[in-house]
């Protein structure tokens, strides 16, 4: 359980940052380090450079900016969790954040380093996907480039940032007086999502205005339910057809068969979990 040895380099910019990564053929970027020491420790991977974003302070806090709240990457999980202006505006993401893992976990885990990971059973890719969040890049000589959270996940560990780029920030636009809820199954507590399902709802009168459903880990990138959004609107939490709406969340789905489940159970799983959260979304 010891890393093959590296060079370990703490820039304080994030210029300095890109720099490294743009020296080096073989580097790895330690964003909280709760995904990639484990990786390192068994040696999974065996970089020749680390380079740790812990102290460049511009990667770090939230603000609103117009009708978007601004999310650092660097940003701890616990710290997007508590945040006022996160719970007001996004609070699906406050809801999901808040079931990551365990207390230490969040405190050193960041919402950058969890997004880029893209671990397609991590709790934070599927809210982000609902809350159209959009993510921005930083490359070489100032370079920016903000991409879509639809187009962002590419697949399986895989996203839009080049090995020589770092994830900058998120931003979400503000879903302020929408309903959220994040809802996950696990076999035990603190475990990675068999299936969960983030949805998040702006309700008028007592039913759906408009719904936005993603699925976590039902294939390789988290997946958006758009017939399932269409089909809430107008429906009120008692309706009779809701069910059945939900029920079809996971069709044309490819979940994995691992010995959490075959793909039959989880598509039947992301059905009665769509339910549930809309339900709560509602409420």
């Amino acid at each position: 359980m010891i890393p093959a040895p590296f060079e370990y380099h703490a820039p304080t910019t994030l210029e300095e940052a890109l720099q490294l990564l743009a020296e080096s053929d073989d580097a790895k970027v330690l964003a909280g380090g709760q995904s990639l020491l484990p990786v390192l420790k068994l040696r999974l991977a065996a970089p020749e450079v680390v380079v740790d974003l812990a102290k460049i302070s511009q990667l770090q806090g939230i603000r609103e900016e117009g009708d978007h709240i601004v999310v650092g990457a660097m940003t701890p999980h616990y710290v997007v969790a508590d945040d006022p202006t996160v719970n007001q505006h996004a609070l699906l993401l406050a809801e999901a954040t808040r079931t990551v893992a365990d207390p230490q976990v969040r405190h050193r885990g960041t919402l950058g380093g969890a997004l880029v990971h893209a671990d397609p059973a991590g709790d934070l890719l599927a809210p982000a996907l609902s809350l159209e969040a959009e993510l921005v890049i930083a490359g070489q000589g100032g370079a920016t480039r903000t991409v879509p959270a639809a187009d962002f996940f590419e697949d399986l560990f895989t996203t839009a940032v080049g090995e020589d780029e770092i994830l900058t920030e998120v931003r979400i636009p503000k879903h302020t007086g929408w309903g959220a809820h994040y809802e996950k199954f696990t076999r035990v507590a603190q475990q990675w999502s068999i299936v969960a399902v983030a949805a998040t709802v702006r309700s008028e009168g007592g039913t759906v205005a408009e719904a936005r459903v993603s699925l976590t880990n039902m294939g390789s990138t988290p997946v958006r339910c758009t017939a399932v959004e269409e089909a809430l609107v107008g429906m009120s939490a008692d309706s009779d057809r809701l069910r059945e709406v939900c029920a079809a969340a996971g069709e044309g789905t490819t979940p994995p068969d691992d010995t959490n489940g075959d793909a039959a159970y989880r598509r039947h799983l992301a059905g009665v979990l769509t339910g549930r959260a809309v339900r709560a979304a509602l409420a």
